[in-house]
């Protein structure tokens, strides 16, 4: 039994840690491959967590990155193409939106090799979205769908998709939360490291195209973030970085840049924080997997059962949106401060996907 998984980006990483563990553990003699495309190049966006999170060393790393969604999703297309031709595997595995996911099912669906997606059905309804895009024609293409939430498996039967391709298993970052939190506590230096013991602190990200690309977009978000009334911590994205350079942009003095961090440096951030502003899917979750509120800086959300619950407060690029949102109260939400409200599973999603995967073989 042979399975081939395809990664190329922080969040998959972090997935396919925890699947790769499982599997690793119950499924010793299942013979398992792991492509990494290069999507994330930065050695903070990619080595660090294969070392924080005990991931093999990848057998195959393209180092494909850089370029535009065509460039990328073509070459990793070629080059993942070429390696299943040599490995042949039962199956390829593939992770969330990203130009990998898209790549490795394409790849693989063309030589009639089958595709298990995990975090397949969500939907944004903005298909201006790359993110969109790719994880549409990904669940079109698999064969075996793994869907976090009840929301995206009725998004999957809506659009036609068979009853028995859908498994909702619930949400392997909501595992890895689980797991990795007191590797977090323990190891992470990063809250003395800033100073920031006992000290109020927003933790903010921001790396999506139609945020990064856009200076109107971006010099709202720097100037709503810049009127909170407390420190912001916000971890710069390499391509944020080269894009402020760019547009000649400047943050506010409240606002603390720092450079990307690890896994488990940003498990102790969200933690910590008071509150999360963000543009990332995955962290919008991680927020309430440790039950601090989100400020989500998007019009729309993948996820809209935390916008449901008044855990995230969308607020997009609107300046006085996100200062509201960053200065008065928001109610706790989250498993962790007893919110009822637990639709993204019991913290055992890699166990079921990879039972689901060695039975389907």
């Amino acid at each position: 039994m042979h399975i081939i998984t395809v990664v190329g980006a922080r969040p998959q990483f972090i997935k396919a840690a925890t699947v790769c563990r499982v599997l690793r553990e119950q499924f010793p003699t299942v013979r398992h491959q792991l492509i990494h495309t290069g999507q994330h190049y930065d050695a903070a966006m990619s080595d660090v967590f294969f070392t924080e999170l005990d991931i093999p060393v990848p057998d195959h790393h393209l180092g494909i990155g850089g370029g535009t969604h065509g460039q990328n999703t073509g070459r990793m297309l070629e080059h993942l193409e070429q390696v299943l031709v040599q490995n042949r595997p039962d199956r390829v595995l593939v992770y969330g939106d990203t130009d990998s996911t898209l790549a490795g099912a394409l790849a693989a669906v063309k030589l009639n090799i089958p595709v298990a997606h995990v975090e397949a059905g969500l939907r944004s309804f903005n298909r201006r979205m790359p993110e969109e895009i790719n994880r549409i024609l990904t669940d079109h293409a698999a064969d075996l769908l793994f869907t976090p939430t009840a929301t995206a498996s009725a998004h999957l039967a809506h659009e036609g998709i068979a009853d028995e391709a859908v498994i909702q298993v619930g949400d392997v970052m909501y595992d890895a939360a689980l797991f990795y939190r007191g590797r977090a506590q323990d190891m992470s230096r990063v809250i003395s490291e800033l100073d920031l013991a006992g000290q109020p602190f927003i933790l903010a990200t921001v790396h999506r195209a139609e945020n990064v690309d856009d200076a109107g977009r971006l010099g709202r978000i720097l100037e709503g973030l810049g009127r909170a009334t407390i420190p912001v911590i916000l971890p710069m994205h390499p391509r944020t970085r080269q894009r402020l350079s760019d547009s000649g942009l400047r943050a506010a003095d409240n606002i603390r840049i720092i450079s990307p961090v690890g896994y488990l440096d940003m498990v102790a951030l969200e933690m910590a924080a008071s509150r999360i502003a963000t543009d990332s899917g995955g962290v919008q979750k991680e927020a309430y997997f440790h039950g601090v509120p989100c400020i989500t800086l998007r019009e729309e959300t993948e996820w809209t059962e935390l916008v449901e619950s008044g855990a995230n407060v969308l607020v997009g690029t609107d300046v006085q949106a996100i200062e509201w949102a960053l200065n008065h109260p928001l109610p706790d939400a989250g498993p962790d401060r007893g919110d009822s409200m637990t639709p993204y599973g019991q913290g055992n999603a890699a166990d079921l996907i990879v039972n689901h995967l060695v039975n389907q073989i």
